[in-house]
């Protein structure tokens, strides 16, 4: 799962957005101040800091002068109620990728999580094989044994979002916001995930790659 690292000495806050976050499929450590959140972020495992300015300590913004000073690559989200321009420019200029102003809309802060995600993620691959599976992503075509699937765009795209990360869970609720948007039934995507099985799986009923992972949502696994 994405690993998201929330830097905010505001405890109202901070729970709020771990609320949010985990909602949307995402693994999340916090710290409520800088010299912590600091230490997390150097330990590894981290996809992404959303970083509060004003916090006891080190601020915001020496943590991420540290950080990227230090070479790290991990995209930061600045999270200040400090709104003036100058602020948001310094921000930027010691490396990080977004800066959202307090008060905040949370659908907001969402879309610009995977807004930076989606620009500082890693190239896909265009092609990819498992077994008896083989996808080419620039010419949307799946082949099993050697067989061109017949796939509906919404299926190419869900299956694209499992390859990804293969082994690693996504949520019902990022396929709908990625595919649909808010306001469809969940049930869409498991109707979706059927028939992909139906398609790729040698035993629809007994699935080996496109699993399902209670209370979040499927994996695919080579």
């Amino acid at each position: 799962m994405t690993a998201i690292l929330v830097v905010e000495d505001d405890r109202n806050i901070l729970t709020g957005l771990v609320d949010n976050l985990s909602m949307e499929g995402y693994q999340t450590k916090t710290a409520c101040d800088g010299m912590t959140g600091l230490k997390l972020a150097e330990e590894g495992g981290i996809d992404l800091i959303i970083l509060d300015i004003m916090m006891p300590g080190m601020d915001g913004f020496n943590v991420c002068r540290r950080l990227k000073g230090g070479g790290s690559k991990i995209p930061i989200i600045i999270l200040s109620a400090r709104a003036q321009e100058s602020d948001k420019v310094l921000g930027l200029e010691l490396g990080a990728d977004d800066y959202v102003s307090k008060p905040f809309s949370p659908q907001e802060l969402m879309m610009r999580i995977k807004a930076v995600l989606r620009r500082t993620a890693a190239p896909s691959p265009e092609t990819a094989a498992f077994g008896n599976l083989k996808f080419d992503f620039q010419k949307y075509e799946v082949t099993r044994d050697g067989t061109l699937l017949k796939l509906t765009a919404n299926e190419f795209t869900i299956l694209k979002l499992l390859l990804q990360c293969p082994g690693v869970p996504v949520s019902r609720h990022k396929i709908l916001s990625e595919i649909w948007g808010e306001g469809i039934a969940s049930r869409t995507v498991d109707t979706h995930i059927w028939s992909l099985r139906y398609k790729l799986e040698d035993d629809p009923s007994k699935p080996i790659h496109i699993v399902t992972v209670q209370r979040i949502g499927y994996k695919f696994v080579p």
